[in-house]
């Protein structure tokens, strides 16, 4: 008996005889909600964790630029007879001068047509490029800060009358400057040369960290970001800085949460905090010591306490 056979049809397809797959759509709403969660919980942990990164990276910047300082300054004192720049951190001429605040770049003018008014005249041979004079962790950069420096006892800010400025920076510089330590307590000089010299600290420079400046009355300032600052802003001479009133006129250095940074004479850098610190106040009368009244000048500068031993 001969089998039958059925032919296919013309045309036909072959179907696979196991189980259908079912193509796969796009993600489901929950789906997508779960994926965009966990991409919000890991960017939540991510944030501070390189935020904090960042913060020690400029520290490590601002560090630096302390070190370079500092080294600078010695090798001026190399090609100089052992000897620091005069500071430019003054105001007047001829006898009739007194200190400025010691975050001076560049003074108003010369003191007298021996000395430079400006950092840079002294210093640019050794330092070329202008951010290392200037703390990474200050609210703002000094917009004209390259320009100054390069033009040193020539800087006119290109948006004022065309006479001389001044610029102050957000750094402390100590060498060959003097300053108020208080009844019974004498004066602060800083180094005049590698050698330092009797009764002379060895702090070459440091964060710019002060109390009740003109520009921010009764108040805490600094390069330094610290804990409830905001940005006292700059101006056409001034670098802008961070700054938090103080509370009832009282000065409470142990509720501020910040770490500053002093280079000295030898070339190494300290870390030191609010509360280690001694205060200075800016000479107003070179005769007699007298400082500046309170709330009428740039206020109280505070020193690492290493750099009175």
């Amino acid at each position: 008996m001969r089998a039958e056979t059925t032919a296919k049809p013309s045309g036909a397809r072959c179907r696979s005889l196991g189980p259908a797959k079912k193509p796969r759509g796009a993600f489901t709403l929950i789906e997508m909600l779960v994926v965009i969660s966990i991409i919000s919980l890991l960017m939540a942990m991510l944030v501070p964790v390189l935020g904090k990164v960042r913060c020690q990276a400029r520290a490590l910047v601002g560090m630096g630029n302390l070190r370079q300082i500092a080294q600078a300054v010695n090798c001026y004192a190399w090609d100089n007879d052992e000897s620091y720049p005069p500071s430019t951190a003054t105001i007047g001429f001829a006898d009739h001068w007194n200190w400025q605040e010691p975050t001076m770049l560049t003074g108003y003018r010369k003191r007298s047509p021996q000395l430079h008014r400006s950092m840079s005249a002294y210093l640019h041979r050794y330092v070329e490029d202008a951010s290392v004079m200037f703390c990474p962790n200050a609210p703002k950069k000094y917009t004209y800060l390259q320009q100054a420096w390069d033009a040193g006892d020539e800087w006119d800010h290109p948006e004022t009358a065309p006479m001389p400025d001044a610029l102050i920076g957000v750094y402390c510089f100590y060498w060959n400057y003097t300053g108020y330590l208080g009844r019974g307590r004498g004066l602060f000089r800083g180094p005049n040369g590698p050698s330092r010299g009797h009764g002379r600290s060895n702090l070459l420079v440091s964060d710019y960290f002060g109390y009740d400046h003109w520009r921010s009355p009764n108040a805490y300032g600094s390069c330094e970001k610290f804990r409830g600052a905001n940005v006292t802003e700059g101006t056409w001479i001034s670098s802008a800085y961070w700054s938090r009133s103080a509370s009832g006129n009282t000065v409470d250095l142990d509720t501020l949460a910040i770490e500053l940074h002093a280079g000295y004479i030898d070339g190494h850098v300290e870390c030191y905090s609010a509360s280690d610190t001694v205060p200075i106040k800016v000479i107003l009368n070179r005769e007699t010591n007298e400082p500046y009244p309170p709330g009428l000048g740039p206020g109280d500068f505070y020193l690492p306490r290493s750099a009175l031993r």
